[in-house]
C-alpha cells in the first residue's frame, strides 16, 4: 500500500485566485509559503529555508478560501501531491507539482479577518473595540425575555438533599 500525504502551515504569497471549468466546477489556486530554521554548524549562525507549494482547492473549499483568504494569511493544508506536464508554446515539456487540498483550516493572525483585531502601524497587537464584544451571559432585557420573578430554593451545607427541593 503506498500513502500520498501532505500537511503544511504556512502563509499565504498571494490571494487566492478562483477559476471556473468550462464544467462549471470552482477551482482556486493559490501560493503558499513554508519555512524552517536550523543552525549552520560550521559558522554557529542560524539559516532559514524556505519553501513555495502551489495549492489547488477544489468545489466548496475552493470558494471558502477565496472568499475568506488574503495574502499573509496563515494557514494549515491537508492534502496529496499531483503533478501535471504539458507542451508549452516552445515545445518544452513542462512540469508542476501541486498539493491537491483536501482540508483547510485558517489559522489566526496576520490579516485573519474582517472583525478580528488589526496590529497597529508599529506592529503591536489591539485590542478588539467595544463594538467588537459580545457579553457572553446576555441581560434578561437583552434577550426579549422577562426576568424571572420564582425565587429558587437554597440548600445549606451539611442539610440533607430532598429530590423535592431540586428546582427541575
Amino acid at each position: 500500500m503506498d500513502l500520498n500525504k501532505v500537511m503544511i502551515i504556512g502563509r499565504l504569497t498571494r490571494d487566492p485566485e478562483l477559476r471556473t471549468t468550462p464544467s462549471g466546477i470552482n477551482v482556486c489556486q493559490m501560493g503558499v509559503a513554508t519555512s524552517y530554521v536550523y543552525t549552520n554548524q560550521a559558522t554557529g549562525q542560524k539559516v532559514e529555508n524556505t519553501e513555495f507549494h502551489n495549492v489547488v482547492l477544489w468545489r466548496r473549499l475552493g470558494e471558502v478560501a477565496h472568499q475568506y483568504l488574503k495574502k499573509g494569511n496563515q494557514i494549515y493544508i491537508e492534502g496529496r501531491l499531483q503533478t501535471r506536464s504539458w507542451d508549452a508554446t516552445d515545445g518544452q515539456k513542462k512540469y508542476r507539482t501541486e498539493i491537491i487540498a483536501d482540508n483547510m483550516i485558517m489559522l489566526g493572525g496576520k490579516n485573519s479577518g474582517s472583525t478580528s483585531s488589526a496590529p497597529t502601524p508599529g506592529g503591536s497587537y489591539q485590542g478588539p473595540t467595544s463594538a467588537q464584544i459580545k457579553p457572553s451571559n446576555p441581560t434578561p432585557s437583552d434577550s426579549g425575555q422577562p426576568a424571572p420573578t420564582e425565587e429558587l430554593p437554597t440548600i445549606q451545607q451539611g442539610e440533607d438533599i430532598n429530590v423535592e427541593n431540586i428546582p427541575f
